[in-house]
């Protein structure tokens, strides 16, 4: 009585493994149809120094534990490295936050580029004395521009990662000519002529309280706590933000010429 259903069940059997061994799936794929709501996951772009030479870099981004989607090199002709796909997250940006968003490896692209970083003399102070090539400049800027166009990337986001994380990073650092970008469209400026009004104003009558500044970094972008306060995380968001357009004097305290380009930023 038991050998009927036996038989029944061997056909079925026998194409389970079948298709387990073909590879093939219990289904058909159709990408005929394409919606219309959907836009790109990327949302961000993310600059880097590598605090490294290509070799040492390649190792880390490409064996480490942290990652990159380019990395620039440094040498003549400049060489970009894809090392990880666009539709894939990188890690590179860590704890990070812009405009509120959160966990940015998953909505951004980094770009490492080589770059020693900054020297530390045997007192433990930095300071940035490489200039950024001007070749690998004009790399990144054109990489920067085909990524921000194919994905939609507002000049807004096109950010350093000492903007997303300042209280942890300072790359890619003060001498990174984010103004370039700026002219070229890929990143936002102040209006210099307004800020220029502004700071003869905050000079003659006086600064605005630390809330304002905190309140005004929150605006543009910046993760900050409105305490009041001129403690060490408004310090040091400020002195991102300085070293992003103002990187003369990234020391993290307010003064007129800050409060006129803050003011000033759209």
């Amino acid at each position: 009585m038991k050998t009927p259903r036996l038989l029944a069940v061997l056909p079925l059997a026998c194409a389970a493994l079948l298709a387990g061994c073909t590879g093939s799936k219990p289904y058909v794929l159709d990408t005929s149809h394409t919606a219309v709501s959907q836009d790109s996951r990327v949302r961000f772009i993310v600059l880097h120094y590598t605090a490294g030479d290509l070799d040492r870099s390649l190792q880390v981004l490409g064996q480490g534990r942290v990652s990159s989607h380019y990395l620039v090199d440094d040498k003549q002709p400049v060489t970009v490295y894809a090392l990880v796909d666009e539709n894939r997250a990188a890690w590179h940006a860590g704890v990070s936050s812009w405009y509120g968003q959160t966990a940015l490896n998953t909505s951004s692209i980094g770009i490492e580029i080589v770059h020693d970083g900054p020297q530390e003399d045997r007192y433990g102070n930095l300071s940035w004395a490489q200039p950024y090539d001007e070749a690998q400049i004009q790399a990144v800027i054109a990489l920067v521009r085909d990524i921000a166009q194919r994905h939609g990337v507002a000049p807004r986001n096109i950010v350093g990662h000492s903007d997303i994380a300042p209280l942890r990073k300072q790359d890619p650092g003060p001498l990174f000519p984010w103004k370039r970008l700026a002219d070229a469209g890929l990143g936002r400026w102040y209006d210099e002529a307004q800020a220029t009004h502004l700071r003869q104003r905050f000079d003659e009558q006086g600064l605005p309280d630390i809330g304002w500044f905190q309140d005004n970094l929150i605006r543009v972008g910046y993760a900050l706590d409105r305490t009041g306060l001129l403690d060490n995380a408004t310090r040091r968001t400020l002195s991102a933000f300085q070293m992003h357009y103002r990187p003369a004097r990234f020391d993290g305290q307010p003064d007129a010429e800050t409060a006129a380009i803050l003011q000033t930023l759209p």
